[in-house]
């Protein structure tokens, strides 16, 4: 089973194929089970392969499957390989698991959309590129991959292109990834400068420097920047909501932004090496991402945007994780991330869904009645990211923060910090949307002229969702509860993640007493809770929202006006260097040779008369020269 690894890229590309050659014949929705059912065939092999290798020894669960030589040179050679290994696997898992659900649920979110084909055919590649990503032997098909999850990125959230907003949000992420691909080709030509190679088992295998290790740990981590959306190139995250609903959690569970955690977990043993300078940087800008985006999140009104910035903070966590060297918790929050993400997620566009397209939280309330499917499971996925026991966003979450402490007691704090404010914004999100009074009547009234609320009988009524869409809900809830049982910390027998991850990552081990600083994250989050309930159940004490969290600390903003004024200014001062400076050196030099040559051409006229002239006066020159030479001697 071991070689038929590559079907588990192969199958979505071939999704992809059809679609294209045969989308328009299919139509809605059988273009969008093919694409489904092409997504969920890569998930049942890639249950096979890990079936395999767990069959085998810790020391032999490594297998590489060789395609063909991709760039066939004497003295250097890349093959388009894949590596199965515990940690591709893992993430091949949950990335063809969770984007099986995610296809499912899009068949009835899109019902109806003019471009449904079209759709599912950017998924299909959507869900191949990050397959390649992960499976890449070497950090060039990585690579490949890496861009094409990034072309997909700028496909979808502009899908629908017609509204202004949405097509500059995709701009906007194509434009920011590009910074941190910068970053991840930096990390390739130091790797390849270094070892001659870039097959990750070469690279990781060498003994580098520190200087070196350093260099391409930093620059991969600008790349990771990028893709995961870590300060300061973050910016992206938040304006790609524009696009469709599974988009939003396609990216945030199961592809796109994990692609930079997998990235330098992959590469481990480089951030061994460098651990005393790029640990402290990852870490650092990790627990700062976290907190930042926490506290934009607890004054966001929009529904997606509140989640979008949670990403942006759980990532931060993940980061912490990696950062602190403990690789397992980063990838067990990964794990259990895209579970109780893709949950809330796809339950917030049930709501949207249900709430005919509003987003706006001030405009809900009261829907736990009306959708009793997705309230429920949403409670789920609130419970599981708010870090309450036994829910798996708590069990992972508690791993990073002990690493945190291990490392500085100053990250644990903040890590802290960070664990209420998640619980706090996530409980307001909770209670704004199903609970208190039912306020989509004063949004009819306000957006009844133009349509944008009113169903077929003239008033808007909220409503469940269909099958397509809440059974996936449904299946993420339980994996949202029971997710964490995968790396339970009692003892090392039911650390089952941990086990299966220490032939590639290893393992962080602890001394420091874990139930204390358990119980301490747990009062944490119930105090964010608590707090939440009192402010905006109970209203207790007036909320507080400032501006300046609802324009997250103006940092979007700043660097918006500095690209449209100081920063236009010097990329016009550039391209005017360039123009006139650069390529009129070179354009300067070619006209003065070409001037030069037009004038000399002019000797050469044909004439032997003027060729016989031109001689005498030579000898004559040559004569007087030696004369007036000879004379002054």
């Amino acid at each position: 089973m071991l070689d038929a690894v590559w079907l588990i890229p192969a199958l979505p590309l071939a999704g992809f194929l059809c679609i294209l050659l045969l989308g328009r014949r299919l139509g809605d929705p059988k273009s969008g089970y093919l694409a489904t059912l092409m997504v969920g065939g890569s998930f049942a092999v890639s249950v096979g392969v890990f079936i395999d290798l767990m069959s085998k020894t810790a020391e032999e669960r490594h297998h590489l499957k060789t395609l063909f030589t991709w760039v066939p040179l004497e003295s250097f050679k890349i093959d388009l390989a894949f590596l199965a290994d515990p940690l591709s696997l893992t993430m091949c898992l949950f990335v063809t698991g969770i984007g099986t659900l995610i296809h499912l649920y899009a068949v009835g979110y899109m019902h109806g959309d003019e471009r449904f084909s079209k759709f599912f055919l950017y998924l299909n590649l959507f869900a191949f590129s990050m397959l390649m990503l992960v499976l890449g032997s070497n950090m060039l098909v990585t690579f490949l991959g890496w861009e094409g999850v990034g072309t997909c990125s700028y496909l979808l959230i502009s899908f629908w292109h017609e509204k202004e907003s949405a097509a500059t949000a995709g701009k906007k992420a194509f434009i920011t990834n590009r910074v941190g691909d910068w970053g991840f080709m930096m990390a390739m030509f130091f790797a390849f400068w270094a070892v001659s190679s870039l097959d990750y088992s070469v690279i990781n295998g060498s003994q580098l420097s520190s200087t070196t290790a350093t260099a391409i740990a930093l620059f991969a981590f600008i790349g990771a920047c990028g893709k995961s959306a870590q300060l300061p190139l973050y910016l992206w995250l938040p304006d790609a909501m524009e696009g469709p609903t599974p988009v939003s959690a396609l990216i945030h569970a199961a592809t796109m932004v994990t692609a930079g955690v997998y990235l330098m977990v992959r590469i481990n043993p480089i951030l061994a090496v460098s651990a005393e300078y790029a640990g402290w940087i990852i870490a650092g800008v990790g627990v700062v991402t976290a907190l930042f985006a926490a506290t934009v999140a607890v004054a966001q009104n929009d529904i997606k945007k509140v989640l979008a910035y949670s990403t942006v903070s759980q990532l931060g966590y993940m980061f912490l994780a990696v950062g602190s060297g403990a690789y397992v918790a980063a990838i067990f929050h990964m794990v259990t991330h895209a579970f109780f993400k893709a949950l809330l997620f796809l339950g917030s566009g049930s709501v949207i869904h249900g709430m005919h397209h509003e987003q706006d939280m001030r405009r809900m309330g009261a829907l736990r009645k009306l959708m009793p499917i997705t309230f429920g499971t949403f409670i789920v996925g609130w419970l599981a990211i708010a870090g309450v026991p036994p829910f798996s966003g708590f069990w992972s979450k508690d791993d990073i923060l002990l690493a945190a402490y291990d490392k500085h007691i100053v990250l644990w704090i903040v890590g802290l910090v960070t664990a209420l404010l998640t619980a706090y914004y996530m409980t307001r999100q909770v209670i704004m949307v199903f609970y208190g009074k039912a306020r989509w009547h004063d949004a009819h009234e306000e957006h009844g002229a133009h349509g944008d609320l009113v169903s077929e009988h003239g008033e808007l009524q909220p409503h469940e969702s269909p099958w397509t869409m809440v059974t996936p809900l449904v299946v993420l809830a339980v994996l949202s509860f029971a997710g964490g049982f995968i790396n339970l910390p009692f003892e090392e027998s039911t650390e089952r993640l941990a086990i299966w991850l220490e032939p590639v990552v290893g393992v962080h081990h602890s001394d420091t007493a874990k139930l204390p600083l358990a119980l301490v994250a747990v009062a944490m989050g119930l105090i964010g809770i608590a707090v939440a309930y009192a402010v905006y159940y109970f209203k207790k004490v007036k909320a507080v929202e400032p501006k300046i969290l609802a324009d997250a600390w103006g940092y979007d903003q700043a660097v918006s006006n500095f690209m449209g004024g100081p920063g236009r200014k010097a990329f016009d001062g550039v391209a005017w260097a360039d123009a006139h400076v650069i390529d009129g050196a070179v354009n300067d030099t070619g006209l003065l040779v070409r001037n030069t040559a037009g004038q000399v051409r002019k000797l050469q006229s044909g004439n032997v008369r003027n060729y016989a002239a031109a001689i005498a006066a030579g000898v004559v020159l040559l004569l007087a020269w030696f004369v007036v030479v000879r004379g002054i001697l």
